[in-house]
C-alpha cells in the first residue's frame, strides 16, 4: 500500500470507530510515518509546533469569551428588546425577531452555536408562549444560528483565511452581502411558516416611536458593540486579533459599569468557555498540520484536482461538486474541523480553475454551516431542541424549509461570484 492509502484507510477506520477527530488525525499520521519512510519521526513535534504558532488563531477564543460575556452582561437582552419593538407584533414577528437578533448577535460573537444558545434561551420560550410549536420555535432559532459564522467577525472565516492564505479582513468584508441575503431568505421562510400555521405576533408588543427610542437609549452601549468591534478593524485601528480583545474589554465595561450585572463568576465562566473552544481548535489545527504535510508530499491535492476535473473543468460544476461533498461530510464532522482539514486540500484545485479564494471561502463557510442543521451531528439542532424540550427528529423536520432556503443561497453564491467578491474588491482586498 502507498503512504496515501495507509493514511486514508487508517483515518477512515478511526473515524468509524468514533475516535475523537484530533486523535484520529494524529494516530493516522503517525501510523503512516511508522509504516513508511517518507518523513522522519522528528517531523511530528515540528509540525505540531508549526500548527500552534499561528497568531490569528488567538481571535477564536477571544470572540467566544466576548459572546459569553455579552450574554451574561444583559447585552443580548437589550438587543432583542429593540428588535422586538420593530417586528414583534407583525405576523410571524417573534420568529423574524429571532432571525434578526441572531444576525445582530452574529456581528459580535463569531460562533453559530453561541448565537443559537444565546438567542434561543430568550426567544424560544417567548415563541412557545405565543402558540409556536416547539419544533418550529427550535427550528427557526437553529437556522438563525447559521448566520453566526457568516456575518463577521467569524471564527470559521478566520480559520479559512489562516489556512488558505487569504486576508482575514477581506473575508470579513465579503461576508456582509451574503450574510444579509441569508438573513432575508430565513426571514421570508419564517414568514411563510407563520402564515401557514397562523402564528401571530406578540400581542404585548406594539410599535411606539417613543418607546422604541427609549429602548435604543437604554441599550445604546449594547447596540454599539458591533460598531466598536468591526469599526476598529475596517478603520485600520486594530487587527482582527486585537479587535477580539477590544470586544472582550468592551463587553466587560458594558456588563460591569453600564448594566451592572456582570460578576467575577460570569467572567470566569466566559474565560473557561473560551479555553474549552481554544483547546478543541488548537489540537485539531496542530494535528491537521502534520496530516497536511503528508498529503502534500504525496501530491494529494493534485490527485484530488485531477479527479474532480475528470468530471468537469467548469468552475461552477466543480463548486457544486465540492458543495455536495461538504453537505455530506457536514453531517458527520464539525464545521471548524471540516474547514481545517479540507481548506489546504481543496484550495489548489479552486485556484487552478481561477475561482476567487474569497468567493470559495464564503461558499465553504456557508456550505459547512448546513451541517449544523443536519443529523447525526447537527449541533444547532441539539442546542435548540434542548431549550425547546422537544426531540431532535421533530426539530429536523421543522428545519427542512430552512435547509431549502440555505441551498438557494448557496446556488446564488455559486452562480454569481460578485455577490461575495464585490465589496472586498471595491476596498482593494
Amino acid at each position: 500500500m502507498s503512504p496515501l492509502e495507509i493514511l486514508l484507510f487508517s483515518m477512515a477506520g478511526l473515524f468509524l470507530l468514533g475516535i475523537p477527530i484530533f486523535m484520529a488525525l494524529a494516530a493516522s499520521s503517525c501510523i503512516t510515518l511508522l509504516c513508511t519512510d517518507i518523513l522522519p519521526l522528528s517531523i511530528i513535534h515540528n509540525s505540531l509546533f508549526d500548527g500552534l504558532n499561528i497568531f490569528p488563531l488567538l481571535a477564536v477564543p477571544s470572540f467566544v469569551v466576548a459572546g459569553t460575556l455579552m450574554e451574561y452582561g444583559n447585552i443580548t437582552n437589550q438587543i432583542i428588546t429593540v428588535v422586538k419593538q420593530v417586528v414583534g407584533r407583525s405576523f410571524g414577528g417573534l420568529g423574524i425577531c429571532t432571525i434578526l437578533a441572531c444576525t445582530f448577535f452574529a456581528a459580535i460573537a463569531g460562533s453559530g452555536t453561541a448565537t443559537t444558545a444565546a438567542i434561543g434561551a430568550i426567544l424560544i420560550p417567548s415563541m412557545m408562549r405565543n402558540s409556536y410549536k416547539p419544533e418550529h420555535a427550535a427550528a427557526i432559532t437553529a437556522a438563525g444560528g447559521t448566520i453566526g459564522t457568516l456575518i463577521p467577525p467569524s471564527n470559521s472565516m478566520i480559520m479559512f483565511a489562516v489556512l488558505g492564505n487569504v486576508s482575514v479582513t477581506g473575508l470579513f468584508t465579503a461576508g456582509f452581502i451574503p450574510g444579509f441575503i441569508v438573513a432575508f431568505s430565513l426571514c421570508l421562510t419564517t414568514y411563510i411558516i407563520a402564515k401557514k400555521n397562523n402564528y401571530h405576533g406578540d400581542a404585548n408588543f406594539k410599535f411606539d416611536l417613543k418607546e422604541f427610542l427609549t429602548s435604543c437609549r437604554k441599550g445604546f452601549f449594547s447596540l454599539f458593540t458591533p460598531f466598536i468591534v468591526l469599526g476598529s478593524i475596517y478603520l485600520g485601528i486594530a487587527t482582527p486579533v486585537e479587535a477580539s480583545i477590544i470586544a472582550v474589554a468592551y463587553a466587560i465595561f458594558v456588563g460591569v459599569v453600564i448594566n451592572r450585572c456582570l460578576t467575577w463568576l460570569h467572567i470566569w465562566k466566559a474565560i473557561m468557555s473560551g479555553v474549552m473552544v481554544c483547546g478543541t481548535v488548537v489540537v485539531i489545527v496542530a494535528t491537521s498540520t502534520l496530516l497536511g504535510k503528508i498529503l502534500t508530499l504525496e501530491n494529494a491535492p493534485l490527485k484530488l484536482s485531477e479527479m474532480i476535473t475528470t468530471f468537469s473543468s467548469n468552475p461552477v460544476v466543480v463548486l457544486l461538486l465540492i458543495v455536495g461533498m461538504l453537505y455530506i461530510l457536514g453531517m458527520f464532522m464539525e464545521t471548524l474541523a471540516l474547514i481545517i482539514i479540507l481548506t489546504p486540500v481543496l484550495m489548489p484545485t479552486t485556484n487552478a480553475l481561477g475561482i476567487d479564494p474569497i468567493q470559495f471561502g464564503i461558499l465553504m463557510v456557508l456550505a459547512t454551516n448546513v451541517g449544523m442543521l443536519t443529523p447525526p451531528l447537527g449541533v444547532n439542532l441539539f442546542v435548540s431542541s434542548r431549550i425547546a424540550k422537544t426531540t431532535v427528529e421533530r426539530v429536523f423536520v421543522g428545519v427542512l424549509p430552512f435547509l431549502l432556503a440555505l441551498t438557494v443561497c448557496v446556488l446564488i453564491l455559486t452562480l454569481f461570484p460578485s455577490v461575495s467578491t464585490f465589496l472586498p474588491h471595491l476596498l482593494g482586498y
